[in-house]
């Protein structure tokens, strides 16, 4: 017990008082491994006059797509092709891309950059959508993952979740910092930093805030943190401990652990911090709460049959307070979260001494265990349920890594000299 104890305590670590002087800032190196068992091939030709630009897009537009698992670039470096006129199908087909995206740049007087692109079918020969937009040339990376997302909506049918952001701690020597960066790692900023650690930070539902847990008070606190402004307040600052905060999908309530009635039990609470009400009434520890998308069900962890295992309790309707066990297969399996389509959840479960991302269905109850390392936590899903973001150890450093949902392809985000817990994966982004 005290492993599992201890598991959940580094999940509440880093985040707290604003900017200090020296900002723990450093940029995500990705490797990627594996591939999608269908991959459809794809060729990127670098868009006209993009060599005069601070930032390439074609080079984003690719790295986000190749990350995605579902797509296979087809080399395209070296072509001058910029407008759907240019196109000699018949060699594109032969050089064997089914898709294909051109495009130009053009810098204008104000500084902004205009970007067109289209997305071409080479075996229809036609047009499967285009887009113009102007952006300022600091915001290429921005304009860029956008363009990623069309990409990716039009030619599987599902939500792109480049455009999104994930948060992590970053502890570097004694400094512990609440990070936010883009999904691939880059525009790495500092929420809050702080001597004391900070864990489990949680997105609300709109991206506009982050509820989290500190120690800078020598005791765990929940507070909640306005991110355009800075604003935080305190949500949770019960007698004991106070931690694994979650968000319901209105955004109106946190769904937290509360030690203040003995053990460790789930309650719900207001954004405010007021309304208090006892979800769970266990003998033992329950604890990491998390919110079906329809707000009707709450997914945990407990070790209320001996070992920690995952239930699922219903909060509201005819059903409200009854309990369901969820895993069966090993003694430990926690850090649970479901999918958007609530369909299916991943958490960690144990496999002969490695602690592996899996993932399970819901209705057959059948698992599927995605990562073969040593010591992974804090599983997240994307906003679209296709990649899971999560903490993993390299020589003993803390980094963090992505799944697909399939097992496919993994990469591994790396930072030189820091270590890196407790990732959360952002909402998706207003257009």
């Amino acid at each position: 017990m005290s492993c599992y104890i201890n598991r959940l305590l580094r999940g509440l670590f880093v985040f707290l008082l604003c900017l200090a002087s020296t900002s723990l800032y450093a940029a995500l190196d990705i490797q990627i491994f594996g591939g999608g068992t269908t991959q459809i091939p794809i060729a990127i030709v670098p868009f006209e006059e993009e060599a005069r630009l601070q930032q390439s897009v074609t080079s984003v537009v690719a790295a986000d797509l190749q990350r995605s698992g579902l797509f296979k670039l087809v080399d395209a470096k070296s072509q001058a092709l910029y407008k759907p006129g240019q196109i000699d199908y018949t060699d594109w087909a032969v050089r064997g891309a089914n898709a294909l995206v051109i495009g130009q740049t053009l810098i204008l007087p104000n500084g902004q950059v205009e970007i067109r692109f289209y997305l071409m079918d080479v075996a229809k020969k036609v047009q499967l959508t285009s887009l113009i937009t102007t952006v300022p040339m600091t915001q290429l990376r921005a304009a860029a993952h956008h363009i990623a997302d069309v990409i990716y909506e039009t030619l599987t049918g599902d939500v792109g979740v480049f455009r999104t952001r994930i948060a992590y701690v970053l502890k570097q020597q004694n400094k512990y910092a609440l990070q936010i960066a883009d999904a691939d790692g880059f525009n790495a900023q500092s929420v809050i930093e702080y001597s004391e650690p900070i864990i489990s930070p949680a997105w609300s539902p709109d991206g506009s805030a982050l509820a989290y847990v500190s120690f800078e008070n020598k005791k765990p606190i929940i507070y909640v943190q306005i991110l355009a402004t800075g604003e935080r307040r305190v949500v949770a600052d019960f007698r004991g401990s106070n931690s694994a905060p979650t968000w319901s999908p209105d955004g109106k309530r946190l769904a937290v652990v509360l030690t203040k009635d003995g053990s460790s039990q789930i309650f719900v609470i207001n954004v405010d911090g007021s309304g208090v009400q006892r979800i769970s009434r266990s003998s033992g520890i329950d604890t990491e709460p998390n919110f079906s998308s329809d707000g009707q069900f709450i997914i945990f962890t407990s070790d209320r049959g001996g070992s920690p295992q995952i239930y699922r309790t219903a909060i509201s309707g005819p059903k409200s307070g009854v309990v369901e066990r969820l895993t069966f297969e090993g003694n430990y399996n926690v850090s649970p979260q479901l999918s958007t389509d609530g369909k299916q959840f991943t958490f960690i479960h144990r496999n002969n001494n490695r602690f592996n991302v899996a993932i399970q269905n819901i209705a057959t109850g059948q698992m599927q265990l995605l990562t073969n390392s040593q010591f992974d936590e804090s599983p997240s899903f994307a906003p679209n349920d296709k990649i899971i973001l999560y903490a993993t150890e390299v020589r003993g450093r803390g980094i963090l890594s992505a799944v697909t949902s399939d097992g496919q392809t993994r990469q591994e985000l790396s930072l030189q000299g820091g270590d890196i817990r407790e990732p959360a994966w952002g909402p998706l982004r207003s257009r």
